[in-house]
């Protein structure tokens, strides 16, 4: 069981939250590259120390929650289902994502202006391209991992490859379509369709790959 978070830790966590929640209102608002920390800070009624003891970088500030978008894949096929092949608890997720609107591959409600306001940005189109690469690695390796291959086995790098194209592709299709003034209810069926038939595509090249062992018994 979890210890209990102290008074400490819970103002630390609300401080930080506080921050970085008056930090994304601004530069939504006016821009990331038009909104300095120092203002940041004197929005949120804290020093600029106080706001870089909480975030490394100005980039950090939007991009909170970098770390865990990056280990979101390799997470989903460690979790697998018994009897689930990686490939399938993938497409379970995305789908799960599309259809309750979730943050996790950028189709959420509000979705398109946190892109818009990255693509403004050449620091955070950076990152974001950082991030691409290392959720691909990361997800390269756990699916290595997982289905025990060989040193020199490419499988696991094609199929983290065909996924992660997949999870681009529809939130940059999404971001298009959105920016173009389609309704989410016009555009998400379709994005679903089209993340079945891919992920039928690469369940066809891999079947079976790393599927999870069924409970003994």
């Amino acid at each position: 069981m979890p210890a209990m978070e102290t008074l400490r830790e819970r103002k630390k966590r609300e401080t930080r939250l506080k921050i970085s929640d008056i930090a994304m209102s601004l530069f939504l608002h006016h821009g990331f590259d038009n909104v300095t920390v120092a203002e940041v800070a004197r929005v949120a009624d804290v020093s600029v120390n106080t706001v870089f003891n909480y975030f490394r970088t100005k980039e950090d500030l939007c991009l909170d929650r970098l770390d865990e978008a990056e280990q979101l894949l390799a997470v989903v096929v460690r979790d697998r289902r018994p009897g689930e092949t990686a490939v399938e608890a993938l497409r379970r997720d995305v789908l799960d994502a599309l259809d309750n609107r979730d943050w996790r591959y950028g189709t959420s409600e509000g979705s398109e202006l946190v892109a818009k306001m990255i693509n403004d940005a050449p620091s955070l189109v950076a990152r974001i391209r950082e991030l691409h690469e290392r959720r691909e690695h990361i997800l390269a390796e756990t699916l290595a991992d997982e289905a025990g291959t060989e040193p020199g086995d490419i499988t696991p790098q094609i199929i983290a490859a065909g996924v992660c194209a997949v999870v681009r592709i529809t939130a940059s299709s999404y971001f298009a379509r959105r920016t173009a003034g389609e309704t989410p209810d016009a555009i998400l069926p379709d994005l679903r369709r089209e993340v079945v038939r891919a992920f039928d595509l690469l369940e066809r090249a891999a079947p079976g790959f790393a599927r999870a062992p069924l409970p003994a018994g």
